[in-house]
C-alpha cells in the first residue's frame, strides 16, 4: 500500500471557502496514469495535481494535473500556483523570507515561478507562456446561441482563440448582467470551441465598476468536462494579452481580473504584462491529510 500527502487549497482567495480549490497530491512518481485519473475523481475538484519528481534537467518540481474527468490539463495556472503555495507554506521549499526563483515542468514547458513567504503567508508569481493570437470565432449568432445570448450582448474585441500554455476561446459582452445571465449549452458551445480551436470560453465584460476590476468574467469548459470554473490563471492570462493587443490595458500594463462570483467563490487574479505575462496570487490551505492505496 502506498501512502501519499494530500491537501486542499483555495487558490486566489484571502479567506477559506472562497477562491477556487485544488487538491494537491505529493508524489504519485511511479502511479500508472489511469490511477493519477482515478485519484483525480476520487478528489472531485476542478482540478488535481500531482507535485512530482523533474524529468527536465533545469526544473526544480514537475506538475501534472486532471480534472474530475480525467482530462489532463496544461499550462501555468491555479493548478500550478495552488502547488507552489502548498509547498512553501509547508516548509518543502526552504527559507522564503526572500523571494527566490523555481523552475517548473508542465508537460514540455519549463517556466519560472518567484514565491515569497511573508507573516505565513506565501504568494507567487508564475511566468506563462509566450501569447500566441489564434483563429477567431467565425459564427457569432452560432456562439451567442450557444452561451445563452443575443447576438447584440457580444461585442468587440471579436471572439479569438488566445494561449499562455492553454488555448482559450476569449468572448467580450458589454455588460456585467450579459456575463451574469450566460446560460451555456454545453453540445453547442462544444461545438463552437472545436470549430474555433479552444479548450475553453473565458466570458468577459470591461463595464467599468468600483471595485479597481479591469474585468468581470466566467469561465467554461465542457472540453474538458470543467462546467464552470471559479478562477482560471491559463485564461487570465491570455485575456491580459489578447485585450493588451487591442490597446485596453492602461499604461501600467496590469490588470485584475474578477471570476467566481457567480458561484459564489468570489475569486481575484492580478496579471502583469510588463516583462511577459506574469500571475500572481495568494492561497489559503483548507485540508491536509493522507491518501492511501
Amino acid at each position: 500500500m502506498s501512502h501519499l500527502n494530500f491537501a486542499v487549497i483555495d487558490v486566489f482567495a484571502e479567506s477559506p471557502l472562497s477562491g477556487n480549490p485544488l487538491a494537491i497530491v505529493s508524489g504519485g512518481d511511479d502511479l500508472s496514469d489511469d490511477v493519477l485519473r482515478a485519484v483525480a475523481r476520487e478528489f472531485n475538484q476542478a482540478e488535481t495535481t500531482f507535485v512530482l519528481d523533474p524529468v527536465a534537467a533545469n526544473a526544480d518540481r514537475k506538475l501534472r494535473s486532471f480534472t474530475a474527468s480525467g482530462a489532463e490539463v496544461f499550462g501555468a495556472g491555479h493548478n500550478a500556483l495552488g502547488a507552489w503555495l502548498w509547498l512553501a507554506e509547508t516548509g518543502q521549499l526552504g527559507d522564503l523570507s526572500t523571494q527566490k526563483e523555481f523552475w517548473q515542468e508542465i508537460g514540455p514547458a519549463v517556466l519560472p515561478v518567484r514565491i515569497k513567504v511573508e507573516g505565513g503567508r506565501a504568494s507567487a508569481v508564475m511566468t506563462q507562456g509566450r501569447p500566441e493570437f489564434l483563429a477567431k470565432a467565425q459564427d457569432l449568432a452560432g456562439l451567442a446561441t450557444a452561451l445563452g445570448l443575443d447576438p447584440q450582448d457580444i461585442c468587440d474585441p471579436a471572439p479569438q482563440v488566445v494561449t499562455t500554455g492553454a488555448q482559450h476561446l476569449l468572448v467580450a459582452v458589454r455588460k456585467r448582467t450579459d456575463v451574469d445571465k450566460a446560460r451555456p449549452d454545453s453540445q453547442r458551445l462544444l461545438a463552437q470551441l472545436r470549430q474555433a480551436g479552444g479548450e475553453g470560453c473565458y466570458l468577459f465584460s470591461m463595464e467599468p465598476h468600483a471595485d479597481g476590476v479591469t474585468a468581470y468574467a466566467r469561465f467554461f469548459n465542457p472540453t474538458v468536462g470543467l462546467w464552470e470554473d471559479s478562477a482560471t490563471g491559463t485564461a487570465a492570462g491570455p485575456l491580459a494579452a489578447f485585450l493588451d493587443a487591442h490597446g485596453l490595458v492602461g499604461t501600467e500594463r496590469a490588470i485584475v481580473i474578477e471570476q467566481g462570483r457567480y458561484m459564489g467563490r468570489p475569486s481575484r487574479l492580478n496579471v502583469d504584462l510588463r516583462d511577459g505575462v506574469k500571475l500572481s496570487g495568494s492561497g489559503v490551505i483548507v485540508m491536509a491529510g493522507t491518501l492511501f492505496l
